[in-house]
């Protein structure tokens, strides 16, 4: 056994190894972020759709400021995200406290994991069958919410029962005998070991809500989020496409420090707080 672990150590921390894994990395976060950044160049460029970043210009960003048809989808998709990533916290919470006092909850988490194996658009016309010709509701921001909820619970829900696995429960069990209240367990002993959990299941829900498109586009009724809005600006009108790509641009700028901020709140020390 000992042999054994030690030739593993020693096989992981072979220079070769450490190499490859380190190029792996660097090669996926190409990946996921040049095409990012040359956007963001392209939005600059007076021929977009050239791939050709010169010359240089600020027409498109002077098109969209003077454009107003993006601003109400864009205020929609902010109310529907945040609306989505505080349901996703409290819910994920809540659920995942009480999925992992039971004796076996995996299926009960397996349940709950399984819309995350079923497509977008099947999701999407199933709930539209069910709550426009079943129920006959008619469809708007809150059946769009409640879609979104549906898809971003379920990383919520992991993210809370996987910190959950790791919490000592004699905590709380010693809490309780020191004559503490319900709401005191969870806020001085629950909540400072759970916070990055919650934290990143509110912004796993605002994010996937923001930018999702399948099940919106059976949801949506009449209202119109600003994945809708985009997508339908750049089928119809090709010449809105470098507009979308400077919106894009400042919707990335801005969301960047909110990125900063909210893991500077979840994962900061306990004694910095106090």
């Amino acid at each position: 056994m000992r042999a054994g672990a030690a030739t593993d150590i020693a096989w992981q921390t072979r220079p070769i190894w450490r190499r490859l894994g380190m190029s792996s990395g660097l090669a996926v976060l190409a990946l996921a972020y040049l095409p990012i950044v040359w956007l963001m160049v392209m939005s600059f460029s007076a021929r977009p759709l050239s791939g050709v970043p010169y010359p240089l210009t600020l027409e498109w960003y002077l098109r969209m400021a003077a454009d107003t048809r993006w601003r109400a989808p864009m205020v929609s998709s902010i109310v529907i995200a945040v609306l989505v990533g505080i349901a996703c916290a409290l819910i994920g919470t809540f659920v995942g406290r009480g999925v992992m006092r039971l004796k076996r909850p995996g299926w009960v988490l397996g349940t709950a994991l399984l819309p995350l194996f079923v497509p977008g658009l099947t999701i999407g016309a199933a709930l539209f069958l069910f709550l426009r010709l079943d129920l006959g509701l008619r469809l708007g921001p809150w059946s769009v919410a409640l879609g979104h909820v549906l898809w971003a619970l379920p990383f919520a829900l992991l993210l809370v029962v996987v910190m959950l696995t790791r919490f000592d429960r004699r905590l709380i069990d010693a809490a309780r005998d020191l004559g503490a209240s319900p709401y005191q367990v969870f806020w001085l002993v629950e909540w400072p070991l759970l916070r990055p959990a919650i934290i990143g299941a509110a912004m796993f829900g605002f994010f996937l809500s923001f930018s999702e498109l399948p099940r919106s586009l059976f949801l949506r009724g009449t209202s119109t989020t600003m994945p809708i809005f985009q997508w339908a600006q750049a089928s119809d009108h090709q010449s809105y496409v470098p507009i979308s790509f400077a919106l894009a641009t400042i919707i990335v700028v801005v969301t960047i420090p909110l990125l900063a901020v909210f893991f500077f709140i979840a994962f900061r020390p306990a004694a910095s707080r106090s």
